[in-house]
């Protein structure tokens, strides 16, 4: 199999360091290039040693813009991951997109971009909250209406977007699974006299605190009793272990946009 050749940007943030510390460990994929902003203090130093993980002779640069690769990782933010995605067609790269808090009109310019890019984008590449994704819209139509849907997300006290992209994913899976829309029938937290909670909505509430990395709990409530689905992640290593998985699939595939879905055979 031949050797990977990936660029991550992102490289010294907290998920980007875990990419590359699962890539080192990792036979069929090498790291080439490892970008930050401009303005990073670690620019120029040897990325290797930025993270923990001793010399690697690969310094992080503050330009993506000079030399593509088999596959670019990209954990950061909308802007920087659709600027990737636009040097990704330029260089015929794969690309694995992780970011959340995009705009629609964001999305749809990844969706334009992707019609000439392999590329996976996905809200959560974890393994296991995939797996949630499926489950959590077949036990919605096996229950049907009679059981109230709530989501509960917690994540620590520094990110910045608020439902979580897992939480919305969730939201709209189910929502879709049993004909409704998560537009119309999603609520978000509760204050005040709100009046009784309708059968159509599906509740979204949100925790920020300390160093929680994830946990997201699907709440099915009955008469008399509750299921309850919940993924916790218990470090971040579960995230780069999927990208790893996605990229590995991808450079294989047509140009197109791709989820963890499609990368695991979950698609329904």
């Amino acid at each position: 199999m031949k050797e990977i050749k990936a660029i991550v940007v992102g490289a010294a943030g907290k998920m980007g360091s875990r990419i590359i510390h699962i890539i080192n460990e990792t036979p069929s994929i090498t790291l080439y290039r490892a970008i930050e902003r401009l303005d990073h203090p670690s620019i120029g130093k040897d990325i290797g040693e930025v993270i923990g993980l001793g010399k690697m002779n690969i310094p992080l640069e503050g330009d993506l813009k000079k030399a593509g690769a088999d596959v670019i990782f990209n954990f950061t933010n909308p802007k920087t991951s659709i600027e990737s995605l636009e040097f990704a067609k330029e260089t015929s790269s794969a690309i694995v997109i992780g970011t959340t808090g995009l705009s629609p009109e964001q999305i749809e310019r990844i969706k334009e971009l992707s019609k000439s890019v392999r590329c996976v984008f996905s809200p959560n590449m974890s393994v296991g909250v995939n797996v949630m994704f499926r489950i959590v819209q077949e036990v919605a139509q096996v229950l049907g209406p009679e059981y109230d849907i709530e989501i509960f997300e917690a994540h620590h006290r520094l990110k910045k977007d608020s439902p979580s992209g897992t939480a919305a994913k969730l939201g709209e899976l189910i929502a879709n699974a049993i004909g409704r829309d998560f537009g119309q029938v999603g609520v978000y937290g509760r204050k005040g006299m709100v009046g009784e909670r309708t059968k159509e909505e599906i509740g979204m509430q949100v925790i920020r605190a300390g160093d929680i990395v994830g946990e997201h709990t699907v709440l099915f409530g009955g008469i008399g009793e509750r299921l309850e689905i919940i993924h916790r992640a218990h470090s971040r290593d579960n995230f780069a272990r999927g990208a790893i998985r996605a990229a590995l699939w991808v450079v294989n595939q047509p140009n197109g946009l791709y989820d963890m879905q499609d990368v695991l055979g979950l698609k329904r």
